[in-house]
């Protein structure tokens, strides 16, 4: 290395060399984590739709709204990889690089690792899979809010293919995947166990009310501060997955019904509330004035005789001569 023409310590250098590591490494993860998912989707026996039915759980989603979200995830990373090559701008860049870097690689390899373990009904394994993926899709999306954040009047492009796909992936972890998982590996299933007593939809309904109210609380609060619609997207859309699928205990059916209007309505209301309100600041010219420190001038303007141009000032007055 250090026979190279080039500084290899060098930031541009460093940064250069980290895109193209993403423009490799991020396309074979997401290849292995589409082919894992679809070969113990349909291939195998019992495939993961079959492992959901035999272990039913008061927050199982619908199979086929459930299917379309990760679709539409899958095309988003394929977007993403595209941007990857194609991206010109340094701040698109510096969201790949710095905001998602490798976080995206691993939490790819994980899913496919946990569409095995689903299969063979390791649900321990898949469990702590889950829930490493959840700390790097944690990391990536909180540096992207805070660090890269756009919207989609400035960059909807990056919003579309960078922020969408990160924000869709972990939402759809932390409000179904990892809770769906630890219930089945906790035996929070509505099937008896062993007293072969029939089904009952409404067993441990309160664990499930519990995880789908406190996800969907957290998920309203981070739509309603940054008034993000990817989000409000995703998290209506698992509610609708988790509500259409039937039959349902009732305090987790109404819960995911509500926040199936909740999440939108308080999106907009945000809008407005924002809308208002900078243009209250802008027609008060947003000007603040502190307690106590009022001053006439900010209310009144000055008189004639108040104004004196440069030749009436006093050089006595000034200088003390």
């Amino acid at each position: 290395m250090d026979s190279l023409p080039i500084d290899m310590s060098h930031p541009a250098v460093r940064d250069y060399l980290a895109l193209v590591r993403l423009q490799v490494l991020t396309p074979l993860s997401l290849l292995i984590n589409i082919a894992s998912v679809l070969v113990c989707a349909t291939v195998v026996n019992p495939s993961m739709r079959t492992i959901s039915k035999l272990n039913p759980t008061s927050i199982s989603p619908s199979p086929a709204v459930i299917s379309a979200y990760v679709g539409a995830m899958y095309l988003g990373q394929i977007g993403y990889c595209l941007l990857l090559v194609l991206a010109r701008k340094p701040e698109t860049k510096r969201s790949m690089t710095k905001g998602v870097g490798l976080s995206l690689v691993f939490a790819n390899w994980l899913m496919a690792l946990w569409a095995v373990a689903w299969v063979f009904e390791w649900f321990i394994a898949g469990t702590i899979l889950q829930g490493l993926q959840l700390i790097l899709l944690l990391y990536s999306n909180i540096a992207l809010l805070t660090y890269h954040s756009v919207n989609l009047t400035s960059r909807p492009f990056d919003m579309a293919l960078i922020h969408a796909p990160l924000r869709f992936f972990f939402v759809l972890q932390l409000m179904l995947v990892f809770p769906l998982t630890l219930f089945i590996a906790l035996g929070l299933t509505t099937l008896p166990l062993y007293d072969g007593t029939p089904s009952n939809y409404n067993r441990h309904m309160w664990p499930g009310f519990g995880v789908v109210l406190g996800t969907n609380l957290a998920s309203l609060i981070v739509v309603v501060l940054r008034r993000d619609i990817v989000w409000c997207a995703a998290a209506t859309w698992i509610c609708v997955s988790i509500w259409a699928l039937r039959p349902k205990p009732q305090p987790v059916y109404i819960t995911v019904l509500v926040f199936t209007i909740i999440h939108p309505l308080s999106l907009i209301l945000a809008y407005i509330h924002a809308y208002f309100y900078s243009r209250s600041e802008v027609e008060g010219n947003g000007a603040v004035v502190l307690p106590g420190n009022e001053h006439p001038a900010l209310n009144h303007p000055p008189s004639e005789t108040q104004v004196r141009g440069p030749r009436e000032v006093d050089p006595e007055a000034v200088w003390g001569e």
